[in-house]
């Protein structure tokens, strides 16, 4: 290949690269709004963020925390409106929360699916950094399985798993704000910047889509609890083999008084199991503890020495 036909090659990458970006810039930009948020309606103090419109009758997914103790907000749109909104539910312990714009109809963000997501994939992020609505940056997905440590202000602390990053710019005020994939669809809601040139986004999958579903229908999440701390941890070879997987989840500290006590898990076992359904970290575990399980009675397997025994326990309410 001689040095014009090289050129000329990168040249139509670059061209191909900024018609993708225009394009999805020009597909979600409509969708994501510029949030303001003030502590109360009589006061100017607060912050501001971002929101992406998830359906056309004015709900919105943006973070727990752009939300957190508002008293009121409005959400403004790239065309030059802008609604009241109304803060629906927020669940800290994901970052996500939801919000209603007071406006007859929207433009929808189309929701994809993280889980499809690959390291070096392209990724659109936009929101509203430092106060400039509608900025637009570009860049690819450098990792994926993160985790963010969150914590909901009652000492409960948790880990978003399956986070991703990007090298997308982000700056304060992109939180809440889209990641979009090349087709323009809702793959991540920016939360976090970890650093020079590395940004973090929750992912929307089907996990936290149960999330947004809770939030929209009951204003919270409820969530099943059974008293324990616990870590990742390699099995034992020989177990490992038995079982067909390689870790679990040991339980490092029980609570006192919780279901995990009651069922008389100790540090040092290693959960396995939950039902029929393998464990292997912690955030599976997580995964696991939906309002479903609350009150009833599960079955966990779990490696106590060099056996495999099996110890019911009964989930309560994380309060």
């Amino acid at each position: 290949m001689d040095e014009a036909t090289a050129v000329v090659t990168e040249q139509e990458a670059l061209d191909a690269y900024s018609t993708i970006v225009t394009s999805v810039a020009q597909k979600v930009l409509p969708s994501v709004a510029s949030l303001r948020v003030r502590r109360s309606s009589q006061s100017f103090e607060g912050g501001a963020g971002s929101g992406v419109v998830i359906t056309p009758d004015g709900f919105l997914v943006t973070s727990a925390h752009v939300v957190a103790q508002a008293g009121a907000a409005t959400a403004s749109f790239i065309d030059g409106s802008e609604y009241e909104l109304d803060v629906v539910g927020a669940d800290p312990l994901s970052d996500l929360a939801v919000a209603r714009a007071r406006a007859a109809v929207l433009e929808p963000i189309q929701v994809g699916n993280a889980d499809s997501l690959r390291v070096g994939q392209l990724v659109v992020a936009i929101g509203n950094p430092m106060g400039f609505s509608g900025s637009v940056t570009s860049g690819v997905v450098s990792g994926l399985g993160r985790s963010l440590a969150t914590a909901d202000g009652n000492g409960h602390r948790r880990f978003i798993e399956d986070v991703i990053q990007t090298d997308a710019a982000l700056n304060p005020g992109n939180s809440g704000g889209a990641l979009a994939d090349w087709r323009a669809r809702l793959v991540g809601v920016n939360t976090a910047v970890a650093g020079m040139g590395l940004g973090l986004a929750v992912p929307i999958n089907r996990t936290t889509e149960a999330i947004l579903a809770a939030l929209m229908r009951n204003g919270r999440v409820r969530r099943a609890y059974l008293g324990i701390a616990g870590g990742n941890r390699a099995l034992p070879p020989a177990i490992a083999q038995r079982l067909g997987r390689k870790a679990g989840v040991e339980v490092q500290e029980v609570v006192t008084g919780s279901p995990a006590a009651a069922a008389s898990l100790r540090g040092g076992d290693i959960i396995v199991s939950v039902g029929d359904v393998p464990v292997a970290k912690a955030g599976d575990l997580q995964r696991l503890m939906v309002e479903a399980r609350i009150g009833a009675r599960l079955a966990l397997t779990i490696l106590r020495g060099d056996k495999l025994v099996t110890v019911e326990v009964v989930p309560v309410e994380l309060a």
